[in-house]
């Protein structure tokens, strides 16, 4: 009997771990939540920080039928876009934000973007999140490319701005909690990016967090459904406004090699390109090119670093995974969106055919997959800050800086 006691109870046991799955949206089952609370009373009670999950669809102007999901973990809420490729709108922790003031104040729908707008510019009708995916066919700047066609032949098509991901809506979308510590909760979605004689990719992607903590995951899968191998690029454009955002605020990192973009970019002190001035009416976007140095397992640490050194933000990731990071500085007046973006990704922002003429275009192999981890944190209070800065430093070591001056532009041959 006490054999049979203990299985029963061991069966118990399993059962009650089992993590709580709730489905938002879903194209097999034709599922679409307009309105949905979830709260650690519920499903968590155990949990030592309650947590609550929001969804909610937006009404009005250019934002009518944009669905959000709002994570509020005790700690920081982290509000997620799925009608926007699961991109993340923001994150708020006590008079801290992770975000940006854009000139675009709605969250736009993509019905109302259209990409091919001023010369391939259109993506930035809809531009203002923290956190968005450049790719997944190309990203980058707008121009032309050569394919071979669905006739075996070489065309010429027309490229817009960071490709289609940040505008393609989710196609299934879940929550899934831990009912156990550490009580992880996890908002999951699937995007597709497909298309007949073209891309055929799944973008599978995680973004998860623990009670009370001031951290968050970002895991993407990319799977590449057809048989035939397929090029693609990746980038995560983070992007960060005031209050972090501020004259004398600092982007610290354990710096490889860094050179200017192009001619705009090349002016001043190359050795100078991580230091921020307030807003500036008139300024001109400068963006620099980075690697960066990673730890023993390959893992490195960007930041950016308020003036008085007491609050910071941090991306953490496998620079195996994300070889290249991107530092967009564009700190115009504050009407005209004062924002610096720290964006790691697959390659630097130039048009797919230069980055391909650079062997900066990687490829998924036929039905192969492509993993990324982006670890995101904020760090309060001047000791906090000098750990994560003392993290970075440990990273760099005594290996140099290699600074280049000037512009590296890939050459087409």
């Amino acid at each position: 009997m006490s054999g049979l006691v203990a299985t029963l109870c061991l069966c118990s046991a399993i059962i009650t771990a089992e993590p709580y799955s709730h489905v938002i949206t879903s194209v097999q089952q034709n599922i679409a939540r307009e309105e949905l609370e979830i709260k650690s009373s519920d499903v968590s009670p155990d949990s030592p920080t309650p947590w609550k999950i929001r969804k909610q669809t937006l009404h009005g102007g250019k934002q009518e039928g944009v669905d959000l999901v709002t994570i509020d973990n005790g700690a920081i809420s982290i509000v997620v876009i799925p009608t926007r490729g699961m991109g993340i709108w923001q994150v708020r922790h006590s008079d801290i934000r992770l975000g940006w003031e854009s000139p675009v104040k709605e969250i736009v729908h993509p019905q109302f973007v259209n990409l091919a707008t001023r010369g391939g510019l259109g993506w930035l009708e809809g531009f203002g999140e923290f956190m968005c995916r450049c790719g997944l066919e190309s990203n980058g700047h707008p121009g032309q490319d050569v394919i071979v066609d669905n006739t075996g032949a070489k065309s010429t098509v027309d490229l817009t701005l960071h490709g289609k991901q940040a505008n393609l809506p989710a196609q299934e979308v879940k929550v899934v909690v831990e009912k156990a510590a550490p009580y992880r909760i996890r908002l999951i979605g699937q995007i597709a990016e497909r298309m007949m004689h073209g891309p055929k990719f799944d973008l599978r992607t995680e973004i998860s967090t623990t009670p009370g903590s001031t951290s968050f995951r970002v895991t993407d899968v990319i799977t590449n459904a057809s048989v035939n191998p397929a090029e693609f690029e990746l980038l995560y454009h983070c992007n960060y406004g005031a209050p972090l955002l501020e004259e004398g605020s600092e982007f610290i990192a354990p710096v490889k090699k860094v050179f200017p973009l192009n001619a705009r970019a090349a002016e001043g002190d190359i050795k100078k390109f991580g230091k921020f001035a307030g807003p500036t009416p008139g300024y001109a976007e400068q963006v620099y090119c980075c690697e960066l140095f990673g730890d023993n397992e390959g893992k490195t640490t960007a930041a950016l670093v308020n003036a008085k050194k007491d609050r910071a933000a941090s991306i953490r990731y496998s620079v195996k995974e994300l070889p290249h990071l991107t530092l967009w500085k564009n700190t115009a007046a504050a009407d005209d969106g004062y924002v610096t973006g720290i964006e790691p990704g697959t390659n630097y922002p130039y048009n797919r055919k230069l980055e391909r003429a650079a062997g900066r275009v990687p490829k998924i192999p036929g039905h192969g997959e492509y993993q990324v981890t982006v670890d995101f944190d904020l760090h309060i209070g001047p000791e906090a800050v000098t750990n994560l800065i003392g993290g970075i430093s440990k990273i760099q070591g005594n290996q140099k800086t290699d600074f280049i001056a000037e512009p590296q532009t890939p050459v087409v041959k």
